[in-house]
């Protein structure tokens, strides 16, 4: 006859200090231990926009200086100065892409990833034509003036001219970062394919930067000209360097992050809570997001941002995942004391969009988790309704601790149960959830047709543009 020996004082304070953690985020937080995230900077946004205008006018005016009647009326002359000013023009615009790609963690908490995301969808494709427009201009203006055919005109490029097979291979990578980016194409790639695709783009565009200083004949003889552009492209690497690089290295190394617990909160929807040191003085506000790497095989490469599904409980951070590509499919499977890398924290989805006093916020599948920190940020005084959306009661997520947030401030907690094609939620259902929608302020996230048709409602119930809030996370 075998007994079971009785567990052990190591795997009795293993089990409690795990239920320990569990039963953390359930009670709502009232001593704020870690530091708020600072406010958005709009004036200093506006005055980005203001040098980027000007930046581009006096770029353009560069490349026409150099111009006069004489050159145009050579041979090759007009294909050769819309060469230059294409090249110019386009250069330029890459580098402006870049910014709004690069995260700069005070842009991204003023306007939003979604927005910048935006802004960089709509300059790069001009950036791009005017770079191949300048590629096929110089070729044939080159031809023209040496009196030979294009494609021998190609090949003496290449094997001529310094820097030109460089800046050709860094003109094929811009190609396949653009071709990639085309929705029907993104549509069908894996994040982690499309984030190593575009990782390549900073390095054609280092490729490709060498050949307009020795070619360029707006440089030839214009020391200043040269240390003037050579300036600002260098400028954006650093600012690149001191925002995606330096910062996270630096924060990692002082919160140093493990995976301390991993738990099912709904089907297929996995909460990972991670330990650190000095996250007391990490600065975040509710709904904002990470972008999270876990250093583990097969995770490592690559990181995906995720938002936090609580305000920071030192020493302890939580996110919520659902499993929907490989990487947030393989979270489920963390193992406690997996190392945790992070950058950010990003976003402009925070209490500092709330203006009015009255706060509804809606939520749908997964979309719960930045709303449910968000509801822990905002001011005491907020008064809320929460709405929340969902399949079934078992397909909630963070159920209890929502409706303990709001019952501690007296505010109003929906949740409509059903399929979409089984339950309505239409402007007749909103306006009897939320019947304040119109003087409150909106937050809204889940997946794109819940927002959209929740965006729409509001509208028609008369939230002002001004008032309604959210950001999708897209690539």
């Amino acid at each position: 006859m075998s007994t079971v020996p009785p567990p052990t004082r190591a795997s009795r304070t293993k089990r409690t200090k795990k239920a320990d953690v569990a039963a953390l985020w359930r009670a709502p937080q009232v001593d704020r231990s870690h530091r708020p995230g600072p406010a958005p900077l709009p004036r200093v946004v506006h005055g980005l926009e203001l040098l980027c205008g000007l930046g581009f006018g006096a770029v353009v005016a560069l490349a026409l200086s150099v111009e006069n009647h004489a050159a145009l009326a050579s041979a090759g002359g007009w294909p050769l100065a819309i060469s230059r000013v294409a090249a110019f023009a386009g250069s330029y615009l890459l580098l402006v892409m870049v910014v709004l790609a690069a995260r700069l963690p005070w842009l991204e908490r003023t306007v939003g990833q979604d927005v910048l995301v935006r802004w960089h969808r709509r300059v790069a494709p001009y950036g791009v034509s005017l770079v191949s427009l300048h590629v096929l201009a110089v070729i044939l203006g080159y031809a023209q003036m040496l009196k030979t055919n294009v494609v021998h005109m190609l090949w003496s490029f290449w094997v001529n001219y310094p820097d030109m097979l460089m800046a050709s291979v860094g003109y094929g990578l811009l190609l396949l970062a653009a071709f990639t980016s085309i929705r029907a194409a993104r549509s069908k790639m894996k994040y982690e394919t499309w984030w190593v695709v575009h990782l390549y783009t900073y390095l054609g565009l280092v490729l490709a930067f060498m050949h307009q200083i020795r070619t360029g004949v707006m440089f030839l003889g214009h020391e200043h000209t040269i240390e003037a552009w050579t300036t600002l492209w260098v400028g954006v690497g650093v600012l690149i360097a001191l925002s995606r690089v330096v910062p996270p290295l630096v924060r990692n190394q002082r919160y140093r992050l493990r995976v301390a617990d991993v738990r099912e909160e709904a089907p297929n929807v996995y909460s990972v809570t991670v330990t650190g040191k000095n996250l007391e003085r990490l600065a975040v506000s509710g709904g904002q997001f990470f972008q999270w790497r876990f250093l583990t095989r097969g995770l490592w490469s690559h990181s995906h941002p995720y938002s936090l599904s609580a305000l920071p409980r030192p020493p302890y951070l939580r996110v919520t995942v659902k499993g929907l590509g490989d990487q947030s499919r393989a979270v489920a499977h963390l193992k406690p004391g997996t190392r945790v890398f992070v950058e950010g924290p990003y976003g402009a989805f925070t209490r500092h969009l709330a203006t009015r006093g009255r706060a509804t916020l809606l939520a749908a599948g997964v979309g719960v988790t930045p709303i449910r920190a968000l509801l822990e940020d905002l001011p005491a005084e907020t008064d809320v309704t929460v709405i929340v959306r969902a399949s079934s009661e078992r397909d909630v997520v963070h159920g209890d601790e929502m409706r303990s947030l709001v019952a501690a401030r007296e505010g109003r907690y929906h949740e409509v149960l059903g399929r979409r094609d089984e339950v309505a939620f239409d402007d007749a259902a909103l306006e009897r959830l939320a019947p304040d929608l119109a003087t409150s302020d909106v937050f809204i996230c889940g997946p794109s047709g819940f927002t959209d048709e929740v965006l729409a409602s509001a509208r028609r119930l008369g939230t002002p543009d001004g008032h309604l809030h959210y950001e999708a996370f897209t690539f």
